[in-house]
C-alpha cells in the first residue's frame, strides 16, 4: 500500500517508538496525526515536522477523544494507517515479599491503557478506513499496526500486569485481521524486545548495559528507528496480515 498522500495516526507519537514512527511516516509522505497526552512534546513535534502533521491530546481509552482524533486524521487525506504505540509499564509481584497483594488499580490501569486503549483505537480507526475507497484491485483500504512486547511470551517476575496487557494485544491480532478482511483492513502486531526508549532511559546506565548483554545479536538495545522501519515495511507489504512479529535480536527473556 502506498504511504504517500495517506492520512495516518500514531498513538504515543510524541516520544520513543511513536515519535520515530511519526518521523518515518512523515518522511514517506503521509499526513500524520500525533495522539498523545504530552501536549508540549506533541505540539513541538507537529510544529517541527510541518503543516502535514497535527497533534491531538488523546487518552487512548477514551472513546470520544479517540473518535475526534480519528476524524482529524481522516480530514488530512484518505485515512489508511493507524499505529498503536501508546503504552505504560508497571512492576509488581502478585504477592510482594511482605505479603502485600498486587495493587488492583495499578493492574486495571495498565490493562486500560495497553489493551483496552489499543482495541479502542483499532475499532474506531478500522471503522473510518472501511468508509474509504479501496486503493487496489484486492479491495485494500488500510492497515492497523499494534505494539505488543516480547513480554507477551516471556513475561518476567513483576511483569504480570504488563505481560497480561501485551499478551492480549498479541492474541487479538489474528481475530481482528479475520474480522476486518471483509472491509480490506490489515492488522499486524510488532512485539519489540528491549529498545532504547524514554521508559528504559530512566534506568541507570549500568542496568541498560546489562540488558543489552542478554541480546544475542546485535548486542545492543534496539533503536526506535528500527521499529519505525518495520512499520513502514508492514504498510507497504500487502501480504503481511494477522501476524505478530518479534523484533528482538533473538532475545528470550529469563525469569528475572
Amino acid at each position: 500500500m502506498q504511504i504517500q498522500g495517506a492520512g495516518a495516526l500514531v498513538t504515543g507519537g510524541a516520544s520513543g517508538l511513536g515519535e520515530a514512527t511519526v518521523r518515518r511516516l512523515t518522511a514517506a509522505g503521509a499526513a500524520v496525526t500525533i495522539l498523545d497526552r504530552d501536549v508540549d512534546k506533541g505540539e513541538a513535534l507537529a510544529k517541527e515536522l510541518g503543516d502535514a502533521t497535527r497533534f491531538a491530546y488523546t487518552d487512548v481509552a477514551d472513546p470520544g477523544q479517540v473518535e475526534a482524533a480519528v476524524e482529524l486524521a481522516a480530514a488530512q487525506g484518505p485515512f489508511r494507517i493507524a499505529v498503536n504505540c501508546a503504552g505504560v509499564g508497571w512492576v509488581s509481584r502478585v504477592v510482594a515479599r511482605d505479603g502485600t497483594p498486587h495493587d488492583f488499580e495499578a493492574f486495571n490501569f495498565v490493562i486500560r491503557v495497553n489493551l483496552i486503549g489499543t482495541f479502542n483505537v483499532l475499532r474506531l480507526a478500522a471503522a473510518a478506513m472501511s468508509r474509504t475507497d479501496p486503493v487496489d484491485d484486492d479491495g485494500q483500504r488500510g492497515v492497523v499496526v499494534n505494539t505488543a512486547s516480547i513480554a507477551a511470551f516471556d513475561g518476567q517476575v513483576g511483569q504480570i500486569a504488563y505481560t497480561a496487557s501485551k499478551g492480549g494485544v498479541a492474541a487479538l491480532t489474528l481475530p481482528a485481521a479475520r474480522d476486518l478482511a471483509a472491509v480490506g483492513v490489515r492488522v499486524v502486531t510488532i512485539a519489540p524486545g528491549t529498545f532504547d526508549t524514554p521508559m528504559l532511559g530512566q534506568l541507570p546506565d549500568e542496568q541498560r548495559q546489562a540488558l543489552a548483554k542478554d541480546i544475542p545479536f546485535p548486542r545492543r538495545l534496539g533503536r526506535p528507528e528500527e521499529f519505525a522501519s518495520l512499520v513502514l515495511h508492514i504498510c507497504e507489504n500487502d501480504a503481511l496480515n494477522g501476524e505478530v512479529i518479534r523484533l528482538d535480536g533473538a532475545l528470550r527473556m529469563p525469569p528475572k
